[in-house]
C-alpha cells in the first residue's frame, strides 16, 4: 500500500485520470487502516471503492463501489480477504469502461464523510471501562496478524487474541477489569456487560487457552 500523497503534477500525467482502490465504502472511512477501523467502530457493512485520485486523500469522484456485510466473527484478516475478492469483481466489471475512457464520475457526499488515521501497537490497549462489545470489536480488529489487543497482569503485558461477549447478564457485580469467572475462558467484568477472553498470551510466553492459562496462575472457577 502506498502511504504518500501524490502531487498534482503527477496526478495530471495520466490522460484518463489517476485511480485508487480504497478498502471502504467511501466517503466513510477515508484515510489509513480502514479495514481495522470499521471493526473498531462496530460497523456492520463496508465496501471497496474505485475513485479518481486528487490531492486530498480519498476525496476524488467515485467510479464504482461494491458493498458487503461484516460478519459477527470477522477479523481484520478475514475482512481483508473478502475485500480483496470484492475488489477483483469490481475491477472486472469496470475495466471495459476504464479501457474505453467512459468511466463515470460520482461526487462523494461530503456531509457523510469520515476520516481515520493510522493505527499503532499502543492503540491496542484495552480500557475495561468500555462496554464488552466495544472491547470485542477492538480485539477482532487487531488480532493476528496484527499486534493484538492487550491489558496488564501483575505488571506484564497480557495479549488477548480472541474473545466473545458473554451473553449472560451478570450486572455490574464488580469493578471493570475484575475476573468474575473461569469456564472455558476468562470472564472479565467491563463497563457494560462481561467479556470472555478465549485465547491469551503473556509477554514472553506461548499463546494459550484462556481458561487453562487462568487456572495455571491460581484463578478458580466461580
Amino acid at each position: 500500500m502506498f502511504r504518500q500523497l501524490l502531487r498534482p503534477a503527477l496526478l495530471q500525467i495520466p490522460t484518463r485520470g489517476a485511480f485508487n482502490l480504497h478498502p471502504s465504502a467511501l466517503p466513510k472511512f477515508r484515510g489509513r487502516a480502514s479495514i481495522n477501523w470499521v471493526l473498531v467502530e462496530g460497523e456492520t457493512e463496508t465496501g471497496v471503492t474505485l475513485h479518481y485520485m486528487v490531492e486530498k486523500p480519498d476525496r476524488g469522484d467515485i467510479v464504482a463501489q461494491r458493498r458487503f456485510s461484516i460478519h459477527e466473527e470477522d477479523t481484520a484478516l478475514t475482512l481483508h480477504w473478502r475485500a480483496t475478492a470484492e475488489a477483483r469483481c469490481l475491477l472486472r466489471e469496470v475495466y471495459p469502461l476504464l479501457r474505453d475512457g467512459r468511466t463515470p464520475r460520482i461526487s462523494q457526499a461530503q456531509e457523510h464523510a469520515s476520516y481515520f488515521g493510522g493505527r499503532y501497537p499502543g492503540d491496542g490497549e484495552i480500557d475495561w471501562r468500555w462496554p464488552a462489545r466495544r472491547i470485542y470489536n477492538l480485539i477482532r480488529a487487531v488480532t493476528h496478524p496484527y499486534p493484538g489487543a492487550f491489558t496488564h497482569w501483575r505488571g506484564q503485558q497480557l495479549l488477548i487474541w480472541w474473545a466473545q461477549v458473554d451473553p449472560r447478564d451478570g450486572g455490574a457485580s464488580a469493578a471493570p477489569g475484575t475476573v468474575v469467572g473461569i469456564d472455558d475462558g476468562l470472564v472479565v467484568q467491563t463497563g457494560t456487560g462481561r467479556l470472555r477472553a478465549l485465547r491469551v498470551q503473556l509477554a514472553g510466553h506461548d499463546e494459550a487457552d484462556a481458561g487453562a492459562w487462568a487456572r495455571r496462575h491460581g484463578y478458580c472457577s466461580q
